[in-house]
């Protein structure tokens, strides 16, 4: 574990629920929580004691530095034949609301969006029925010769598997294709929950839970550093959570053992409900609470020991709540994204994108240090301390 940032003052003293000592006595020794311990965060009503503990993990790892990226996001196309209940974004070919970019036009929608400083490239789309698997690698690498400096983080393990299919190649080939072409690194989408009851209602020809982590060490064994999501506030139970996150606990421990390093960030994406058929067929129309997403990034943050970052995205939970969860144990707010249309979609009510100045902003206000990043999260900038003292 790694040392202690600055002087951190014992939480027993704070303690509202004596089920919790235990645990706050673990957690200040830097010692692993078992599962049944990670329910007993889920299911706490002490929330400061929480948000400390989840505070302490972080501050350990990374001080008061927070973290974002100069990015920019771009769907290729929409049009996808997996059917996701949860999902608003994908259309049929034929509808008027699809679009489908050959490479060419890839690079003239970066080129339109393009801004100076903009160090990544975050692309994750429908799967295409008939695109043949040469598209994929022809687009990756004309981007990285139009954009040499610009990081290609693209291709979730749900479009790796897709493109196995299509290709006829196992998907450790693929990977090792696409970063023959350019490719950076993968973002975490397509994990959904690994739990097999609520994939089959909510994602059931999407790539299975066990394929989803198989390519992700992968990915790890090539020497890329990929993300992790999770979709919540569903039908999903707070066990499965936990199994979720626990699933993902054993497999970078795997790959720091193995290869030296493997996720970067563990990123809970808040179910949105509008617009797609998970949400008609429930009945539901309200958003995850504000206490929701906060306790499930801390928890997160706790049990996920081996994990350097937890991300509150902004685009799912808005930018206040954000700027909130940099107390509950987030080190990494995602980034400026330019244009973002999958959340949207479903009913996410946030802007479609945050300046530089606007994400450095957030973070000082909060008492944090902001930090300017890429996508293999070398720090790029330090941004000066400003702002209000963030709670102690």
């Amino acid at each position: 574990m790694p040392s202690q940032a600055g002087r951190i003052l014992p939480l027993m003293k704070w303690l509202r629920d004596p089920g919790l000592a235990p645990i706050v006595e673990k957690v200040e020794a830097g010692e692993r929580l078992t599962f049944d311990e990670g329910m007993r965060l889920f299911h706490t009503r002490d929330l400061n004691t929480l948000m400390r503990l989840a505070d302490l993990q972080k501050r350990r790892l990374h001080g008061d530095k927070v973290y974002f990226v100069h990015s920019m996001r771009l769907e290729f196309t929409n049009i996808c034949y997996v059917g996701c209940t949860f999902c608003a974004f994908a259309a049929h070919k034929n509808e008027e609301r699809a679009w489908d970019y050959d490479p060419d036009e890839v690079v003239r929608q970066v080129g339109r969006r393009y801004l100076p400083g903009i160090t990544e490239l975050h692309m994750s789309s429908g799967h295409h029925p008939n695109h043949k698997w040469e598209y994929y690698p022809a687009m990756v690498q004309k981007l990285r010769e139009a954009y040499p400096d610009l990081q290609v983080k693209a291709f979730t393990a749900a479009e790796i598997e897709h493109l196995s299919r299509i290709s006829k190649k196992p998907t450790l080939e693929v990977l090792r294709e696409l970063q023959g072409a350019g490719l950076a690194a993968m973002p975490g989408g397509g994990a959904e929950i690994f739990a097999d009851r609520v994939r089959r209602q909510v994602a059931k020809n999407k790539v299975k839970a066990e394929k989803w982590l198989q390519i992700h060490r992968e990915a790890h064994s090539l020497g890329m550093r990929t993300n992790a999501t999770m979709l919540y506030g569903h039908i999903e139970t707070l066990e499965e959570r936990l199994d979720h996150m626990h699933r993902l606990r054993e497999v970078q421990d795997d790959s720091i053992a193995q290869f030296g390093g493997g996720f970067h960030a563990f990123i809970p994406l808040a179910f949105q409900p509008l617009g797609n058929t998970l949400a008609q067929n429930l009945g539901k129309t309200e958003y995850t609470t504000g206490l929701d997403d906060l306790r499930n990034l801390a928890v997160a943050r706790i049990y996920l020991d081996n994990f350097p970052h937890i991300k509150g995205y902004w685009v799912m939970i808005g930018s206040e709540l954000t700027q909130v969860s940099l107390d509950w144990g987030v080190s990494d707010i995602d980034g400026t994204i330019q244009e973002e249309h999958i959340a949207h979609a479903a009913g996410a009510t946030s802007p479609m994108a945050l300046s530089q100045a606007g994400m450095v902003k957030m973070i000082q206000a909060a008492g944090r240090v902001p930090v300017l990043r890429d996508a293999y999260y070398n720090e790029l900038e330090v941004f000066g301390r400003s702002g209000l003292d963030a709670a102690d």
